[in-house]
């Protein structure tokens, strides 16, 4: 690094650490979280998922592999803010075509860098996550750290945020389903439609690489949206805030499961199945985000290592079956098909008298691991076998 910029992370309870400017130079605030991949920051930084937070690095060295065109999970960076150790020097991959560091300057992202990760993620660990600020430059001068934490104090908190209409498509758009050689496949297997609550790029490719053609719409969307699509199954993608917060989306789901038609959730869209059924949600300590999350599926027994980003889950039974509590029980029955193996958090549901089912974790992990990619494949088997009838609905 040739910019020794000064800068400084404040923390919401007062701790604070000194480093140096590291991408654009300026002020960001944010909830603070930590990510454990050692691979794939690229998809990480293009994950809509991180809107409004700061993202720790827990990895020492990060920019290693510069930034490609083929890489980003949607058009933009949506970090709020970035903290690394120890930058890469010089970027040194056949793909590349431009350092991390540039990347977060033409795109604005403050950050900070020469600090000491370990110790920041043993405290987010130890205290929870918590908004956070990065200044530098100007924005920093001879400010104390009393009055960068009012800054601080100031920042909305993440709890009761309902942001997926921030990071959502303003239009519908239409993937094509592939063949097995990849190219475009004129009668695709199945119809999704697949509402875009901060969905990530490789999502509706890893449909469409099933035969799969994927209508995906805005989080706005209503019923009538979804079934003009002709859909044979409809899915909920991940995405930033509080699924407690997210009442739109939530009520289009149940019309959804009103229906009968298939669904398939993933991370918030997880989240949503389980609000949607009338179980509560509630916030992690520090969430779980990374490439290495444990999780077994209990249907088969099999441990995935599991891509996460989360920092909210489903409040249900971990043991045997359950109503789900809305309206009376009028879903029927549900079990938790998928737990963590750290801190058994409920991974996954299933419903046993409807079509639906959902994942906390990510099966589309473009930087890997692929452990769980078949849950695409159990998806096209419950459209399958559960045929609908909105074909030409309007």
């Amino acid at each position: 690094m040739t910019d020794t910029t000064r800068a400084v992370l404040v923390l919401e309870d007062g701790r604070s650490f000194a480093g140096e400017a590291y991408g654009a130079v300026g002020t960001t605030l944010g909830e603070i979280v930590f990510n454990t991949g050692m691979t794939g920051y690229q998809e990480t930084l293009t994950d809509p998922s991180y809107h409004r937070q700061i993202v720790v690095m827990t990895a020492p060295h990060i920019g290693n592999t510069g930034v490609n065109d083929e890489d980003d999970e949607s058009a933009r960076i949506w970090v709020a803010g970035y903290v690394v150790r120890d930058p890469a020097r010089v970027p040194s991959n056949w793909r590349s075509r431009r350092s991390l560091d540039d990347d977060l300057v033409r795109q604005g992202i403050v950050g900070i860098s020469g600090i000491d990760t370990r110790a920041l993620t043993r405290h987010l660990r130890e205290r929870g996550v918590m908004r956070a600020g990065i200044f530098s430059g100007d924005a920093l001068g001879d400010r104390t750290d009393s009055e960068l934490l009012e800054h601080v104090l100031d920042a909305p908190l993440m709890a009761g945020a309902d942001l997926a209409g921030e990071v959502t498509t303003s239009e519908a758009y239409v993937v094509d389903a592939l063949d097995e050689n990849g190219a475009p496949l004129a009668e695709p297997r199945a119809v999704v439609a697949a509402v875009d609550l901060g969905i990530k790029a490789m999502t509706p490719q890893r449909l469409a690489e099933r035969g799969i053609r994927v209508h995906v719409l805005p989080s706005s969307a209503t019923i009538e949206d979804v079934l003009a699509t002709g859909p044979d199954g409809v899915f909920f993608s991940n995405g930033p805030g509080d699924p407690s917060a997210a009442t739109h989306e939530i009520e289009l789901l149940r019309d959804v499961l009103d229906r009968r038609i298939p669904f398939f959730g993933i991370c918030y869209g997880n989240q949503l199945l389980g609000r949607a059924l009338g179980y509560g949600t509630y916030k992690l300590g520090y969430g779980h985000r990374g490439v290495n999350q444990p999780v077994v599926d209990r249907a088969t027994g099999k441990v995935e290592i599991t891509a996460h980003n989360h920092g909210f889950a489903v409040d249900a039974p971990l043991e045997g079956e359950s109503v789900a509590p809305h309206d009376g029980g009028r879903y029927g029955r549900v079990v938790v098909s998928h737990v963590d193996l750290n801190d058994d958090v409920v991974e996954g549901l299933r419903a046993l008298d409807l079509p639906a089912f959902s994942v906390q974790y990510h099966p589309e992990a473009a930087a890997g691991p692929h452990d769980a990619a078949y849950l695409f494949d159990r998806f096209l088997d419950l459209m399958t076998a559960n045929p609908t009838n909105t074909k030409g609905a309007a």
